[in-house]
């Protein structure tokens, strides 16, 4: 019976692992996809676009729940999370059209720090000893990849740590939000707000998309709902602590991406730096799971809708 036992669980890792590779795989394709539009579009613009192709996947949560309403707190929380996007996605944008795609993937690792710091500011959250510092740890990693007074922070470097600041903050609501609503509801809802925010911000400096610009914005949007399901999948079938140190995987396949896709050279202390972060991350997702007080650090899942 032990070994029955045994079998199932390494099949269940197994699929976690298999689904949490596939959710990497995804989410370089979003920065691929992003990348390689460059600057040919307005950051706002591009990122109103990819809202408005990934709203269309959304639609099946999103209607039924406009038709029940929400509480007047409820909408204030989604406006603010929806605020808080715009202000991420148009850096995030900014910052994948100007930096390496591997930096944008290693400073993105920051978000669930930045949330974890804030949860236990705002949220009266404990934060123990052991997790502050690996967040100390984190942040000594964020330092290797950017190495401020070693070279020159473009202006790409101080947009993705806004991002990140930017996501974090919309996490920590979205944290409050999934208390009261399903978390679909919260994704969608995030998703019409942005678009809604997005709307008049775009609009004052359009530049017309070309049918091919909008095919790869497409291609965004089909990307990043195709990784937040394996990312599903994955916490489904496994435990983070089998599923988390493989989000490390991310920030190689996004190098792999740059060297060979965009001729982007290879920077060892962004991997360095990035494999730090993730490990010190690895660590408070453990805590957290052996303590079972509830998620202060979001899943990757939560971290990465862009």
């Amino acid at each position: 019976m032990a070994g029955v036992m045994n079998a199932s669980s390494t099949r269940q890792d197994l699929s976690g692992i298999f689904w949490m590779l596939t959710a990497g795989l995804c989410f370089v394709a979003v920065n691929g996809t992003v990348r390689w539009l460059g600057q040919a579009l307005p950051a706002a613009e591009a990122a109103f676009l990819r809202f408005v192709f990934g709203l269309i996947f959304l639609i099946p949560a999103l209607l039924p729940a406009l038709r029940r309403g929400f509480a007047p707190r409820l909408w204030g929380l989604f406006a603010l999370r929806g605020g808080l996007h715009i202000i991420a996605v148009i850096l995030w944008f900014y910052a994948m059209a100007r930096i390496t795609v591997a930096e944008v993937t290693a400073i993105g690792f920051l978000n669930p720090i930045i949330v974890t710091v804030g949860a236990a500011l705002l949220m009266g959250e404990r934060l123990s000893w052991r997790r502050g510092l690996a967040i100390v740890v984190a942040l000594m990693g964020a330092m290797i990849v950017l190495r401020p007074g070693l070279r020159v922070l473009e202006g790409g470097h101080i947009a993705q740590l806004g991002a990140a600041v930017a996501f974090g903050a919309s996490y920590l609501v979205a944290k409050r939000l999934s208390e009261q609503v399903p978390p679909a509801v919260v994704v969608a809802m995030m998703s019409l707000t942005v678009c809604i925010g997005l709307a008049p911000i775009a609009a004052a400096n359009w530049v017309p998309p070309t049918m091919l610009q909008c095919a790869v914005l497409a291609c965004t949007a089909f990307f990043a709902t195709a990784a937040h399901y394996a990312m599903t999948r994955a916490f489904v079938a496994a435990p983070l602590t089998v599923t988390q140190p493989v989000v490390f995987l991310q920030l190689i396949w996004a190098s792999l991406l740059g060297v060979l896709v965009f001729a982007e050279p290879v920077d060892m202390w962004v991997l360095v730096g990035g494999g730090v972060m993730i490990g010190a991350i690895s660590y408070i997702t453990w805590r957290e799971a052996k303590q079972r007080r509830g998620i202060v650090t979001p899943p990757p899942d939560l971290a990465k809708q862009i």
